[in-house]
C-alpha cells in the first residue's frame, strides 16, 4: 500500500438540515481505494448510513449525495459528472414486509457543479434531515451556511437559475436545484443545474422532502495529483482520443447533434419508444429528429466543464404559439418521450413540452412514460374524459400534454395520481392495464423500446435503479458503467457505450487514475471495482425485499408484436428471455431463484460484511 494518497481530499461536507449541524467527515482510505469515488463511494456511504431495510426515502435520515469522482475538476476531457446518490422514491417490489421498501437510487449528470464541489475542498456533499421551512445552501471553500429560500420556493427552475446567481453577486457559483415538481414531492421530479442538465429519476423529491430548494458552490482549490509526468502522458492520450471523436469520419456525431442524431437512426432501426411502446418505429420522425432542431431552433452548441463534445444543444421556438422559448432540445430522451411515445410531430409543441417538464423541474422520461399510459388507458375506454379533469388525452395532443405536465407538477386533480409513478396509476386504473403499464420495479422505461432488443430488456429488468437504460447491456458494460459513474467521467467520451464512437479505454482510465492517485491501477482492478459498486447495490436492493419476480418487464412485449417498420412482427420470446436471464444469474454468480449473490463471491469483491 502507498503510504501517500493523492487526488482527494479524502473529507466529505456532511450537513444535517434538522440540526444544523454542518462538519467534515473525513472518508475511510479503504472506502476510497474500493468503491473509488462518484456512484461507487455514494453507494457505500448509503449502505452504511441506512442500516435497516424499508426507511422511506422521504425519512429525514436518508441521505442525499452529491459525489462528483477523481477526475472531476482535473482537465481530463469529458469529466464533469456528477453522481447524486439517494434512496429511490419511485420502486418498491412486487412483496415486501416493508411498506417504504425501495432500491437505491443514483442519477448522473454533468456541466460545472461536480468540479466547482472538488474545487471547493470536498469529494462530495452529503445532506441529512429536513428543514422546517425552505432553505438553500451557500458553500464558499471552508465558508458553509444554510440560508433562509422563503423568496425562492414556489419559483420554477428557470427564473431561480437567473435569480439566484443574481442574488449571489458572483457568476463563479454553481447551482442545483428544484422546481415545483421536487417541492410537491413529485416521485420523478429531477435536480437541475443550468436550467436543462437534469438529475432524474427521483432524486428531486428527495431533495424536496428536506425542504432544500438550491444549492450554491464556488471554491479555489484542488488536490494535489501522485505523478505529474505520468498524468500529462495519459492526458495527452486521453485529449487525442477525443480529438478522434470530434474529428473522425463517423465521429463528429455527438458535437453535431447531441443525442438527437439518435432520434432518427433508433426509429428506423425499430427501437424507438413510440405510442407507449406498442411500435418501434415514428412514421413522423423526420417533423422532429436533429435536422429539423438544427433548421428550426438551434442556435448555439454547448459543453460541460473541460468537455470538447459539446453535445448539448440549446435555440430559440421561431415560430407559433410557442415563440421566444429559449432552450435546449430535443436530445433523444426528451424528444421520444415527449415527442413520438406520445405521438407528438409538431415539433414547436415538443419544445414547449420539453421546457415545460424541465422549467416545473420533472424527469421527462418519466412524465412521458406516465402520460402515455394514460392516453391509452384512455383511447381504450379504461379511464374517462371527466376522471382526467376533461382533458382530452388523445394522442398527439400538444394541449392535453401541457395540461397534463402542469397538473403533474403541481398535484392537481388527476396529476395527483400521475405524479406517483406509472405503477401506481396502473394499480388505480386496473382492468388488465398493468400489461402496458411499461416499468420495471417501478420505475419507468426510458425512450428504447425492446420488442427487437433483448439485450436491452435484460439491461432494464437487472438494472439496480429499476428500468436504467444506461445501466449496462451486459455483465462487463454494467461492471464498467458502474466504475465509470463513479470517476467522474462522462460515458459518452468512453469505448464502450455508443456504438459508432470510440473513446477512452479502460485501460487509460486506470492509467489517469493511477497518476492522480498514486494507487497501483489497472484494468482488472478498475473492472472489478465496477462489479463491486454493481454487487453492493444489488445487496441493497436484495436486503429491501427485491426477488427475481421482480427483474421482469411487462407483459407487452411478449404478447403485441410490432406492426410498422423494419422490425415488423418482432416480439420477445419468453421463453428465450428467461434463459436469457438464468445464464446471466450464473455468470453473475446469484441464486437464480432468489437472485442473491452468492457468498464465495460477496467474499471475493470484499463485501462479507452485506452477508
Amino acid at each position: 500500500m502507498n503510504a501517500q494518497l493523492y487526488g482527494y481530499h479524502k473529507v466529505l461536507l456532511d450537513i444535517n438540515l434538522t440540526t444544523g449541524d454542518i462538519k467534515k467527515t473525513p472518508i475511510p482510505r479503504e472506502n476510497i481505494e474500493n468503491y473509488i469515488g462518484g456512484r461507487g463511494l455514494g453507494m457505500k456511504i448509503l449502505w452504511d448510513r441506512l442500516k435497516e431495510p424499508g426507511i422511506s426515502a422521504f425519512a429525514p435520515e436518508t441521505p442525499l449525495m452529491f459525489m462528483p469522482g477523481p477526475f472531476s475538476g482535473f482537465p481530463i476531457p469529458s469529466a464533469s459528472r456528477t453522481c447524486v446518490v439517494t434512496k429511490s422514491p419511485c420502486t418498491s417490489p412486487v412483496v415486501s414486509s416493508q411498506p417504504h421498501a425501495s432500491t437505491v437510487s443514483y442519477s448522473n449528470i454533468g456541466g460545472f457543479f461536480g468540479p466547482e464541489i472538488r474545487f471547493a475542498g470536498y469529494d462530495g456533499i452529503v445532506i441529512t434531515g429536513k428543514a422546517k421551512h425552505p432553505v438553500y445552501i451557500v458553500i464558499e471553500d471552508d465558508h458553509v451556511e444554510i440560508r433562509d429560500a422563503g423568496k425562492y420556493w414556489g419559483m420554477k427552475t428557470d427564473e431561480l437559475d437567473k435569480t439566484l446567481k443574481k442574488d449571489l453577486n458572483n457568476e463563479r457559483f454553481q447551482t442545483a436545484y428544484i422546481g415545483p415538481a421536487g417541492e410537491n414531492l413529485v416521485a420523478y421530479a429531477c435536480i437541475l443545474h443550468t436550467a436543462a442538465r437534469a438529475a432524474g429519476r427521483g432524486v428531486g423529491a428527495v431533495m424536496g422532502s428536506k425542504k432544500l430548494k438550491a444549492i450554491a458552490v464556488r471554491g479555489t482549490g484542488m488536490p494535489h495529483i501522485a505523478d505529474h509526468k505520468q498524468f500529462s502522458s495519459a492526458l495527452k492520450d486521453a485529449r487525442a482520443t477525443t480529438t478522434g471523436l470530434i474529428d473522425g469520419l463517423k465521429t463528429g456525431i455527438l458535437r453535431n447533434w447531441g443525442t438527437s442524431y439518435a432520434l432518427q437512426s433508433i426509429s428506423d432501426n425499430g427501437l424507438m419508444a413510440v405510442k407507449n411502446y406498442r411500435e418501434g418505429t415514428f412514421t413522423e420522425i423526420e417533423k422532429i429528429n436533429g435536422e429539423t432542431a438544427r433548421k428550426k431552433a438551434w442556435v448555439r452548441d454547448f459543453a460541460c466543464y473541460c468537455c470538447p463534445l459539446s453535445c448539448k444543444k440549446s435555440g430559440a421556438v421561431k415560430n407559433g404559439p410557442y415563440k421566444s422559448i429559449v432552450h435546449d432540445g430535443p436530445e433523444y430522451e426528451t424528444g421520444t418521450m415527449f415527442g413520438s411515445n406520445l405521438m407528438i410531430s409538431d415539433f414547436e409543441g415538443l419544445m414547449k413540452a420539453i421546457y415545460d417538464g424541465d422549467d416545473l423541474g420533472m424527469d421527462i422520461i418519466s412524465a412521458g412514460n406516465v402520460i402515455g399510459f394514460l392516453m391509452e388507458s384512455y383511447e381504450k375506454g379504461m379511464v374517462t374524459k371527466e376522471e382526467l379533469d376533461g382533458i382530452d388525452l388523445k394522442w398527439g395532443n400538444v394541449d392535453a400534454v401541457l395540461k397534463m405536465i402542469h397538473k403533474i407538477a403541481y398535484r392537481d386533480g388527476i396529476g395527483d395520481l400521475a405524479a406517483q409513478g406509472v405503477k401506481a396509476v396502473s394499480q388505480k386504473v386496473g382492468q388488465g392495464s398493468e400489461a402496458f403499464a411499461i416499468h420495471v420495479k417501478g420505475l419507468e422505461f426510458a425512450a428504447h423500446n425492446i420488442h427487437a432488443n433483448p439485450s436491452r430488456a435484460l439491461c432494464y429488468s437487472v438494472a439496480n435503479r429499476g428500468a436504467c437504460h444506461l445501466s449496462g447491456d451486459n455483465i462487463s458494460h454494467q461492471n464498467m458503467m458502474a466504475a465509470t459513474d463513479s470517476l467522474g467521467l462522462c460515458a459518452f467520451a468512453t469505448d464502450f457505450n455508443q456504438p459508432l464512437i470510440p473513446g477512452i479505454g479502460k485501460n487509460l482510465m486506470a492509467n489517469l487514475l493511477t497518476a492522480i492517485t498514486g494507487l497501483d491501477w489497472d484494468e482488472d482492478r478498475f473492472a472489478e471495482a465496477g462489479e463491486r459498486v454493481y454487487t453492493l447495490e444489488k445487496m441493497f436492493n436484495y436486503r429491501e425485499g427485491f426477488r427475481r419476480k421482480d427483474d421482469q418487464v411487462p407483459d407487452r412485449f411478449f404478447t403485441e408484436a410490432l406492426t410498422v417498420g423494419d422490425e415488423k412482427g418482432a416480439v420477445l420470446d419468453k421463453e428465450e428471455f428467461k434463459i436469457m436471464m438464468d445464464e446471466y444469474y450464473a455468470e453473475r454468480n446469484w441464486d437464480p431463484v432468489t437472485t442473491r449473490p452468492e457468498d464465495k463471491k460477496l467474499s471475493e469483491l470484499g463485501l462479507n460484511f452485506t452477508t
